[in-house]
């Protein structure tokens, strides 16, 4: 059996991988996120690699924690999911708490005005330009990435629920939000890419199985818009950034990502889609059957499930896809409820799809 792949992305069968939450960390490892953890330049380096360490100790025959023993200049947490850096240059308050990941405070501007200039000579931006100078001054070089979110996603911090009336009151206004909002994004991430030759670890963690380096456009709050809504007010962008940054990629972590299958088979490329709890993931193959689906298991039902039944969904959800060179299995933002059998199970029936899919090649 033969099956098709994606030469842009150019990866092996069955990527796999997991993000465990801030609160599993601080249970297990005492690591705490306040301020410092994002920004100080030391201890960048070492939470991440006392991070590493812990996964290659306990799932390190799958994979994982394979820097446990080097010294990085990771520039933003990697073996995290948040997006709160944009938000906080453009004026939110961003909470950051030991136990959790960055809170962002809705900042409820009163005008849909967003200001590039700003956004870069903002506290929050020269915060992060001093902990990149730090970086570099001792390393002499960045990896990884900061988690860019999107742009519906820092729309809702800024101007908040406000902004659903935006859209039919001020459409004109709410797309000139959005472009500005479209521009901090671009330009952030080129800096961070031209750097690290990386945008979007930081988003979902499979992106570094992926040899080609993903540009994944989070649309987690895509859930609260319509079809038509995102044809009119955010497909443009995702149509254009489809053509400047291959791969191109869409997180949708939402539980509906089929009712917008029809719609991104419009675009005019779509290499990788992370495909949320509950999608249907059988209907998103049809519309899109040459891109790579990220079947997402939830990291709330996951503690509720045995092994066996962790590794009976992973294998239903994985031959909804139809085709292992074009499906990934990932686990994201798991607390700290969930065993170290669970997570194993994600792994071990991984393994055992690849070997049956060997077989039948």
């Amino acid at each position: 059996m033969s099956f098709p792949r994606n030469e842009t992305l150019q990866n092996d069968m069955l990527p796999v991988d997991i993000v465990l939450g801030p609160p599993w960390w601080h249970r297990h490892t005492d690591i705490t996120f306040d301020e410092d953890f994002f920004f100080h330049p030391v201890r960048r380096v070492e939470a991440e690699r006392r991070m590493e360490k812990t996964l290659h100790d306990r799932w390190g025959r799958f994979g994982l924690g394979a820097d446990h023993d080097k010294d990085l200049p990771v520039v933003g947490p990697v073996h995290l999911a948040a997006g709160y850096l944009i938000s906080e240059m453009l004026g939110c308050r961003v909470d950051y708490l030991p136990d959790g990941p960055p809170q962002v405070i809705p900042a409820d501007v009163d005008r849909l005005d967003v200001s590039l200039q700003a956004a870069f000579e903002s506290p929050a931006y020269r915060r992060f330009g001093e902990l990149v100078d730090g970086l570099k001054s001792r390393h002499g070089g960045l990896v990884g990435d900061v988690n860019f979110a999107g742009i519906l996603n820092i729309a809702l911090d800024l101007r908040g629920q406000s902004l659903f009336m935006d859209l039919s009151d001020d459409a004109e206004a709410a797309g000139r939000f959005f472009a500005g909002i479209g521009q901090v994004i671009e330009r952030f991430t080129g800096e961070i890419g031209r750097a690290t030759s990386s945008t979007s670890v930081s988003v979902n963690r499979n992106v570094r199985n992926i040899p080609k380096p993903v540009w994944l456009h989070s649309e987690c709050s895509h859930v609260m818009i319509s079809t038509n809504q995102y044809e009119r007010f955010l497909m443009p962008f995702d149509a254009a950034w489809s053509k400047q940054h291959r791969p191109f990629g869409i997180h949708y972590c939402g539980d509906d990502p089929h009712r917008y299958a029809a719609t991104f088979a419009k675009l005019p490329h779509l290499d990788f889609l992370d495909v949320g709890w509950g999608g249907d993931v059988a209907l998103l193959r049809k519309h899109l059957p040459n891109t790579f689906l990220n079947i997402r298991y939830s990291p709330v039902e996951i503690v509720k499930h045995t092994p066996d039944e962790i590794r009976q969904t992973i294998r239903e959800l994985v031959h909804a896809s139809g085709n292992p060179y074009l499906t990934g299995v990932c686990c994201i933002n798991m607390d700290d409820q969930v065993s170290d059998d669970q997570v194993t199970a994600i792994f071990e029936e991984v393994e055992t799809l690849r070997a049956e899919y060997r077989a039948a090649e």
